[in-house]
């Protein structure tokens, strides 16, 4: 952003997580509005907010709280949308709800998905976190959930992915596991420099929360609003995994279903589901909801 004071203008530097400084892109913030459903008026009306408001060495997280404001007054079905970090960190804190949900994104775009448990390698047993398979290729994914937005998947993570990876392909030759084609990790936060570049040299396939640039975990949940039943700000923990129980992790699964089947599978009183059901189809649907 350039910020004008009289004729003078400079740039405003802000802190990223990793304590990094760096110049404040207003396009960032343009483009994530634009991605999750704002119009040009809204993105107009919160930057002109953002610009009068902003100070030098502000952190992202004061820079993402000052937008969320914003658009709650705004449009509560938008900062839902904008709030999926949030509602991925709802689903914890253990990562069993998050793995469910990484592979109702993957089965969403067309991955036949399961969560088998455990598979014997060659050397010893792995507990599998997801497995999905398309187009004839099998992949080995972990989802690493992380309930502190600053942590990350370092270098640790990934070789210990990859070395399960090799022992599972191991193990497929002498018939103890199905055959593993691909290693992914999937997770809801960053990756280091170093567990990228080595995952990047082993041909794995890293998806984080902003990474890889063309594809990262945000999109994919954006693009086709793959967002999940967490979104919702009120929803208890009880109906959090009354939803998980039944597989049921995302909002559009919800308006795909009826009360009665929605109240069979779940426990939840019908008249709690209408709520759900109306603000999960705000959430997908948007202004058409």
């Amino acid at each position: 952003m350039i910020y004008c004071s009289g004729m003078a203008k400079k740039q405003i530097m802000i802190k990223k997580t990793n304590g990094q400084i760096v110049p404040f892109d207003e396009k960032k913030v343009r483009n994530s509005l634009k991605r999750v459903g704002a119009d040009k008026k809204i993105i107009e009306d919160i930057l002109k907010v953002v610009q009068k408001n902003i100070k030098p060495r502000f952190s992202t997280t004061q820079v993402y709280s000052l937008v969320n404001r914003e658009l709650r007054m705004r449009s509560p079905w938008i900062a839902a949308r904008y709030n999926l970090r949030e509602a991925i960190v709802k689903m914890g804190p253990a990562g069993f709800n998050f793995e469910k949900y990484v592979a109702s994104v993957l089965s969403a775009y067309g991955y036949r998905t399961e969560l088998p448990d455990t598979y014997q390698g060659a050397c010893v047993w792995h507990e599998i976190d997801v497995t999905a398979e398309k187009e004839g290729r099998r992949s080995f994914i972990e989802a690493k959930f992380r309930h502190d937005f600053h942590a990350a998947v370092n270098i640790k993570d990934t070789l210990s992915t990859w070395a399960r990876f090799l022992d599972l392909v191991d193990g497929a030759r002498v018939d103890l596991c199905p055959h593993f084609d691909e290693a992914w990790i999937v997770t809801n936060a960053r990756f280091t420099d170093q567990s990228l570049q080595y995952g990047h040299c082993k041909n794995m396939m890293l998806i984080g929360w902003n990474h890889p640039e063309e594809r990262s975990f945000a999109q994919m949940v954006d693009v086709d609003a793959l967002y999940p039943v967490t979104t919702i700000k009120d929803l208890k923990k009880n109906e959090i995994e009354s939803f998980a129980n039944s597989n049921i992790m995302l909002c559009r699964d919800v308006i795909g279903m009826d009360t009665d089947s929605l109240k069979n599978v779940t426990g939840i009183g019908a008249k709690r589901l209408d709520v759900i059901a109306k603000q999960c189809s705000q959430i997908v649907l948007g202004d058409k909801g």
